[in-house]
């Protein structure tokens, strides 16, 4: 990477507060703005965290659920530990990697949160493809990873849970934010002020799944 990008990260004003803030990524503050502005989830909650490491997501759910609460995090990379969040290593494309998040988050919630089949108050995601420098390629990955989330947050959230998940705009974009509305009560399509001007990023949001028919 160039000096360029390296000084323009030292100057980047998310960037520098987190490091003085202690969190792990300036995406820490896209999420707290997200659920500042829609409600995704609140005190003693369960959360699920795709894409997680290195931790900024899940260092603020945690902090927003507080220890009544569970926060779940899944990574195909390592994450260093964050007290009070259960990691899981794993591909969450793969149905092994499902099942294991699946079995630890019914060990771990307590039994009075499992009145239903499915318990899961919020699945959040802020993964993303390995860049290969061809945006229409990089979308197309963006949107799959956009949609194994979405098929996996159908697995486990309770009827009225809540989504958010990172998806580079492109011309499939307008397709899977209409397949997040058919799930949820409400469907929208938001940028925090957090996100880089420059970016092509942008987060659905889906509030109040319907659960299946």
């Amino acid at each position: 990477m160039g000096k360029g990008w390296v000084e323009e990260r030292r100057k980047d004003y998310y960037y520098r507060r987190a490091k003085r803030e202690k969190y792990r990524s300036r995406a820490s503050y896209k999420l707290m703005q997200l659920n500042k502005k829609y409600q995704l989830f609140s005190a003693s909650d369960v959360v699920v965290d795709l894409g997680a490491a290195p931790g900024g997501w899940s260092q603020v759910a945690h902090e927003i659920v507080g220890d009544t609460g569970i926060v779940v995090s899944v990574d195909i990379e390592d994450m260093e530990p964050i007290e009070g969040v259960q990691f899981i290593k794993g591909d969450i494309t793969k149905e092994r990697t499902i099942d294991s998040v699946i079995s630890m988050i019914k060990e771990i919630v307590p039994a009075t949160k499992r009145k239903e089949e499915r318990f899961v108050d919020a699945v959040i995601s802020d993964m993303s493809p390995n860049i290969s420098g061809n945006y229409s390629i990089d979308h197309a990955r963006s949107v799959s990873l956009a949609e194994v989330a979405l098929s996996f947050a159908k697995k486990v959230l309770k009827p009225g849970g809540n989504f958010v998940v990172k998806v580079f705009q492109g011309d499939m974009f307008e397709d899977f934010l209409k397949s997040v509305k058919k799930e949820f009560e409400f469907a929208k399509a938001h940028s925090p002020e957090a996100s880089r001007a420059s970016s092509s990023e942008i987060y659905v949001v889906g509030k109040g799944y319907k659960g299946e028919s």
